[in-house]
Formats: C-alpha cells, structure tokens, sequence
C-alpha cells in the first residue's frame, strides 16, 4: 500500500490503456487475443471479455478540476482542499480528498485494467474498521461530506462512496505490520533465517500455522514500483525514535487483536495486516489511509484453513496467483487480466464486504 498522505514517494504510474475523462462505463467489444510483447510480456494474454464487470462504471483515474492532485498511489488519488472548498463552519486547518480508484496492483506494478466498483468496497471496508476502532486508535477521517468538497459539474454519485475528506497528518514513514499467522514474505524470510523483522521464532513451524502471540513486523516504505523491504524493530526506532516506535508498534497489535477477534467471530481469519501511521501538528498519533481491507491485509475464510498449505483469500491473491502462470518479468507494464478473473477478483472483494460489514453490493 503507497504512502497516500503525501511524502516525497513517487507518483504511480497509470497504464496507457487508461481512460482520459474521470470514469468510464462504456461497453467494449472483447478483442482477439493477442500477444503481449513488451517489456517481457511473452505469455498470449487474451484482453478481458468486458462481460458483466466492466460494464459497471469505474474509476481509473480521478479528474477533479480545481483541486491540486498531490499524490497520485497504486489505488489512491489524494488531493489538497483549499480553504474555499470547505463548507462554512469547518474547523481551520489542512484538509485532504482521498478518492480510492478501481486500480488494481500486483508486485508494485498497477495493471492496466481496473475492477469496477473495487474503490468504493474498499472505502466501505475502510470506514467500517475506523468506525468499529476509534476508541482504540483514532483516525484520520472528519466527518465532512464529500458531496460537499466536489468541484462543480463533477458526478457526485461517482465519488462519494469511493472519497473521504481526511486530515492531512505527518505520515510515519514505516509500514506497521502485525502477523499472527506465518505466511508470505514471512514464511520465505522464517524459511530462510528462522527469523523475522529480527524476531526469533520456534523451530519446526509450518506454513500458514498461526503464531503463539501475534507479531509487529515493520517494513520500509518504497517509492511506487519498488520493493517494501521487511526491517526490525531497532531499525524502526532508527527511523522514526523510541517512543513513536513503541506508540506505532502497540497500535498495530492493538487494533490487528480487536479485528481479528471480530472477523473470527465472522467465520473469517485475518492472517496479517498493514496500517499506515500520521501524527499532526502535536504529535497525537492517529490511524489513516485504509485499514484492514482486502488490499492491505490477508483474510482467509475459517472453513478453508489447513496449516501446510497457503489458503484461498479474500484479496487480489487471486490475480497473482493467475499472473505466476504467465512468462511475466513482473515489470511494468502488466498484462491484461481475462474477464474471468476480474469478475471472480470482484466477487472475492464483495464477499469480504458482505462478511466483515454486512454490506452487500450486486
């Protein structure tokens, strides 16, 4: 997950095949397959069917006239709002629209299809999780209705299930991990070293097995299009000093507990998830960006789970695992996905909606 709140790290860079006006609903006629054969794309990626999916109105890139973009993420478009965009009565301040696109990334490349209707779930999600934590953590939301911040002659009805109006925050510049469960990029460093963020653990442990007590795990934060790097605690501390880290660290463990109680309860296991920290102009320490969607976290229905294996999620796990099976170099630009997988990448998120917030989306 980028860095939305703005700091220094580099603009995503949105695929060519991208639509020019802020949404695009138009129906297209499948293409032939093709062969992919740039930047070692050398698999025949057959271009999606647009069936049912694409039909729906997406978001690929946000145009909002009159608001300075500043920062542009894989998934986020984040822009400043100056004072006269404010409804009267707002609180001084600095302010922030944060739209999250149907942009769908993979390997810190952001593919040139979107998954309509994937921003607005992931918002849904995210607003849920602060809603359900803020007597843990707060968090960056404000309460002003995006309706209200739009720019004249913008559809509404496009963003404001997709956009919240936020604080602009200090960003902490790690990534807050937690992990209760030994999987991906931990289970390769776990395979490795025994180790990891510099965390010894038993020996004997298998794949997918959840861990005695959950564990925080910080990362670096890369530019988009470059690779998070896993860290220890003492070089947290390097970055950020002792107390911030302490504050972040207990946070992550906090709020990772609290969900993962909660989406037991729903028949779902949350293996590990990411937060993204901000401090404002005095140091009070507040949860922002998303928090514990599908994008940033690996959810596991409970009824799959068998320790030795790597279970089915409820994320764009899926579209990995599709895009392992092609010769792909994992550089920019990425394949085209076939319809089949946006159409069951968006089932995958509308069922983690429905489970965790008992939203349901057709």
């Amino acid at each position: 997950m980028g860095l939305e709140q703005g700091s220094g790290r580099g603009a995503a860079s949105v695929p060519a095949a991208s639509p020019g006006p802020a949404y695009t609903a138009r129906p297209r006629r499948a293409p032939a397959p093709r062969e992919a054969a740039t930047d070692g794309v050398r698999a025949t990626c057959e271009e999606p069917a647009l069936s049912t999916t694409l039909h729906r109105p997406y978001l690929l890139e946000s145009d909002l006239p009159g608001l300075p973009l500043r920062h542009r993420g894989k998934v986020r478009d984040v822009f400043d709002l100056p004072a006269a965009q404010l409804p009267a009565g707002t609180p001084s301040g600095d302010y922030l629209l944060m739209v999250a696109t149907d942009r769908l990334s993979a390997f810190d490349v952001v593919l040139p299809d979107p998954i309509p209707g994937k921003g607005e779930m992931l918002c849904q999600i995210s607003n849920f999780w602060f809603g359900k934590t803020e007597h843990i953590v707060p968090n960056h939301l404000t309460g002003i209705d995006v309706a209200s911040v739009l720019p004249a002659g913008v559809d509404v009805a496009m963003y404001d299930q997709r956009a919240v109006v936020t604080k602009r925050l200090k960003p902490v510049p790690v990534e807050c991990i937690a992990r209760g469960f030994i999987i991906g990029s931990g289970w390769k460093d776990y395979q490795r070293t025994g180790r990891i963020s510099g965390i010894t653990l038993p020996d004997g442990l298998q794949q997918a097995q959840q861990l005695a007590e959950p564990i925080f795990t910080p990362s670096t934060k890369a530019a988009v299009g470059d690779h998070d790097e896993n860290i220890d605690f003492d070089t947290a501390v390097k970055l950020v000093g002792a107390d911030l880290a302490e504050q972040v660290r207990d946070a992550t463990l906090r709020l990772y507990t609290f969900a993962r109680d909660y989406a037991a309860q729903r028949g779902i296991l949350l293996a590990d998830t990411k937060f993204e920290f901000g401090t404002d102009a005095d140091g009070r320490l507040y949860v922002m960006d998303e928090m514990l969607t599908p994008d940033s976290s690996r959810y596991w229905p409970a009824d799959q789970y068998r320790v030795g294996t790597s279970p089915p999620s409820y994320d764009k796990q899926f579209v990995r695992d599709y895009l392992e099976t092609l010769d792909w170099n994992k550089s920019a630009p990425g394949p085209r996905l076939p319809a089949e997988v946006i159409e069951r990448t968006r089932a995958k998120y509308a069922e983690a909606l429905e489970k965790l917030a008992g939203i349901r989306v057709d």
